[in-house]
């Protein structure tokens, strides 16, 4: 039997003995296990939960997967209305300079920003992400600092950006198999739409510059978008130093699955690990969302203007199974005051929504107040009386 039969084998004993025992489970790596890389992770995408992991949070150097992060602050500007995508970027000397992967831009180069997306998502072009850095932030600097702001405030603690495409050979240039996949579910969560230019096979650009007119073909980097089923992305890097890494991003059935390969010793082990684990997430995993809640009853105000106030869900609940649990088993209990006092104000808590599995809590959703509910003042009292003795 080889090692990496064995590694599957483990795999699903594991996994087996968290189904019998009842649990949602996170199939911890041991040496030779599933994957051969050094580092992976495979993680859920909606709940963000990780459902395997080896070795996810050593600190490695990223090559073209930083790109993940520079393609979600250009997301973070088309949100915010500061870009868009019919936008022109113009190429500057030091863009065109990028070595690495490019799409050869000249400098004074005009793209959209559209076009630029596909350039970096696509072929990996350090161009392109060179370009779109200055064109957001002024300089690729001030760019990286806005990379770190960002990688902070989603909990990256084993993440630290020295440029915005990872051709540095700087030691303070670095990421984590966990970090990488915490930004692709930033990225693919809250901008699904570069869903759509990731999971592109081959598309031509055009070259406008004083040379002339000249078409440049863009394959992609990630060969999972041919050969697994359901892959749509995100985004792949090599370096010397960095070896082979992916974030995969795979969907099947309602579910998202993002599955990180760091430190591969060849491309062909960056793929196959990749989709080890995302074979291991599709064999396991089911998704229970409550997307279309029953309308919440409306809470007695006391003191108020009004005489009722509602309510509404803070946010859709979602539950990822991996013990093979009937999810119709699923019940739901709404916890609310019989009354509250005035005043009332939009969005602060109201209650919660519990759920349960065959009688164990699972989770639970806040449940908020919807409107604004001002307290009775003397006047108000003096209508209410009024309308009473009408």
């Amino acid at each position: 039997m080889t090692g990496r039969a064995a590694g599957f084998i483990m795999a699903g004993i594991l996994l087996i003995s968290a189904i019998f025992a009842g649990r949602t489970v996170t199939v911890k790596a041991e040496e030779g296990e599933l994957i051969t890389s050094p580092h992976g992770v495979l993680m859920e995408a909606s709940t963000g939960q990780i459902i395997y992991e080896k070795d996810m949070d050593t600190r490695v150097k990223p090559a073209s997967i930083t790109k993940i992060m520079t393609l979600l602050l250009i997301f973070d500007e088309l949100a915010k209305g500061n870009l868009h995508m019919e936008d022109q970027v113009v190429t500057s000397a030091y863009a065109k300079s990028m070595g690495g992967s490019q799409v050869f831009l000249e400098e004074g180069e005009k793209q959209s920003v559209e076009t630029m997306i596909k350039c970096i998502v696509i072929a990996s072009g350090n161009d392109a992400s060179v370009a779109m850095a200055e064109h957001i932030a002024g300089s690729e600097g001030e760019f990286v600092k806005r990379m770190n702001e960002r990688a902070t405030g989603l909990g990256m603690e084993n993440t630290h950006f020295e440029d915005c495409c990872g051709l540095t050979e700087s030691d303070n240039h670095y990421t984590s198999a966990h970090d990488v996949a915490i930004m692709s579910r930033e990225l693919v969560t809250k901008y699904p739409k570069v869903l759509e230019y990731s999971s592109v096979w081959m598309e031509n650009i055009t070259h406008e510059t004083a040379k002339g007119t000249s078409e440049f073909g863009l394959t992609n980097t990630n060969k999972l978008i041919r050969s697994y089923d359901g892959c749509v992305g995100l985004k792949t890097g090599s370096t010397s130093v960095a070896k082979y890494c992916v974030s995969a991003v795979a969907q099947r059935n309602g579910i998202t699955l993002i599955s990180v390969v760091m430190t591969a010793p060849d491309y062909k082990v960056r793929f196959s690990d990749a989709a080890a684990m995302l074979n291991l997430g599709f064999g396991c995993c089911k998704l229970y969302v409550d997307s279309s809640p029953e309308k919440l009853p409306k809470i007695s105000l006391k003191g108020g203007v009004a005489d009722q106030t509602a309510c509404e869900y803070a946010e859709e609940f979602r539950y990822l199974d991996t013990t093979g649990a009937s999810l119709e088993n699923i019940e739901k209990k709404i916890v609310l005051p019989d009354s509250v006092q005035a005043p009332v104000v939009k969005g602060d808590k109201a209650g919660t929504a519990e759920y349960y599995l065959d009688g164990k809590k699972i989770g639970s959703v806040d449940l908020l107040f919807s409107q604004n509910c001002q307290e009775a003042g003397y006047i108000d009292c003096l209508k209410k009386i009024w309308d009473i003795f009408l």
